[in-house]
């Protein structure tokens, strides 16, 4: 397919860029302190505000996600095994591996796609040091178990939280649990930095490692006690983030009202099922991120069919997550015959369809309608 022509296509997904005087506003700011990255003047303050947004007392930011859990990692020393989910982007298991460390993959919940907890005991060894739970679309990992499991086997828990930006149970942000969590500020996801993300932590202990270890290792000009890497947010990352975070109501405003018109129009459709996170969590309050649904046998087509129906119509959906982490070819050979049925069937069922701020009613509407169509 030509550029042209993806260009036509209606995408899976679209960043979310403020009113350009609001951004210049800042690029403004830049210009006048001629300063561009290392902790600059604009990157404080995204940093106060985004511990004023989320309620947290420690926040530490940096160029992307990946590059944060893999700080995260070595900040707290996790070694040997860490018990983690197949059903998740790449990112995740890439962050262990580069680390020398083993994923143990345990199997999902088919209620929200989450680790599941009453699994992760049984594989414990004494060569876990840690829990790596994924909140999957936003749909919450049951936080109290984990940690419940997590204290009595002495060991840390890191939550992927890509998905979870703005997300809230009972009254404080969801990325506050565990010891650790990372925030994805990638230009797709609901809050964008360009590129971007944040580990947030309970200890003020941590603030230092982190600071380090996204800083080469430096603490002074003649202080390095630490071998880190260069994981600094710039300037520019942060000016794009301030100029977002203040339309955050109006972004989660408008994805749920296209969210909620994408489960009206499917309702009825046999064999097309959804989550409705809202409902399945007390003291929950949802994001709105992404609308993925599950085709069933009972549709009558499968979801390869129905992905290629929607692309032929200029619809681009998503197989997210698809292959699952076991099944791609950089982790086949190691997982040959891994017991994983329920994250294997969700693979095979997962199919996110469009969900972005300026999406039309009316597209949501004709997408529903080519998959209601297909199925007769």
């Amino acid at each position: 397919m030509k550029q042209s022509d993806i260009k036509k296509m209606t995408p899976v997904t679209k960043p979310f860029l403020p009113p350009k005087q609001e951004l210049w506003g800042y690029i403004d700011e830049i210009y006048k302190n001629e300063y561009l990255t290392n902790n600059g003047p604009l990157h404080r303050q995204l940093k106060t505000k985004l511990c004023a947004y989320l309620s947290v007392d420690n926040l530490t930011l940096v160029v992307n996600g990946h590059s944060g859990l893999e700080i995260a990692l070595k900040g707290l020393g996790i070694k040997g095994e860490v018990i983690t989910t197949p059903f998740t982007f790449v990112s995740t298991t890439h962050a262990l591996t580069l680390n020398g460390i083993e994923p143990v993959f345990c199997d999902i919940k088919p209620s929200d796609l989450t680790i599941d907890e009453k699994k992760i005991e049984e594989l414990i060894t004494s060569k876990t040091t840690a829990i790596m739970p994924v909140h999957v679309y936003g749909h919450m990992c049951n936080v109290e178990e984990i940690e419940k499991i997590a204290r009595k086997h002495n060991l840390k828990v890191i939550y992927d939280a890509a998905h979870a930006f703005g997300v809230r149970y009972k009254g404080r942000a969801l990325a506050g649990y565990g010891d650790v969590s990372m925030l994805s500020f990638h230009a797709t996801k609901i809050f964008n930095t360009i590129e971007g993300g944040a580990l947030v932590y309970k200890d003020n202990a941590y603030s230092r490692i982190f600071d380090a270890y996204r800083n080469f290792g430096i603490e002074g000009p003649e202080k390095i006690d630490y071998v880190g890497g260069n994981a600094k947010m710039n300037e520019f990352q942060a000016a794009m983030g301030l100029a977002n975070l203040v339309h955050m109501p109006e972004i989660i405003f408008e994805r749920k009202a296209l969210v909620e018109l994408y489960r009206k129009e499917l309702e009825s459709v046999v064999g097309i099922s959804y989550f409705v996170p809202e409902k399945m969590y007390k003291e929950y309050e949802y994001n709105y991120s992404y609308f993925p649904v599950l085709v069933e046998s009972e549709y009558g087509k499968s979801r390869d069919a129905l992905y290629d129906h929607l692309f032929d119509n200029k619809i681009y959906a998503r197989k997210y997550f698809y292959p699952i982490m076991t099944e791609l070819g950089c982790y086949r050979d190691k997982y040959i015959g891994a017991e994983l049925p329920v994250a294997k069937e969700a693979g095979q069922k997962i199919l996110c369809l469009p969900l972005y701020n300026g999406l039309m009613s009316k597209t949501v509407i004709d997408i529903c309608n080519l998959i209601k169509e297909f199925r007769k």
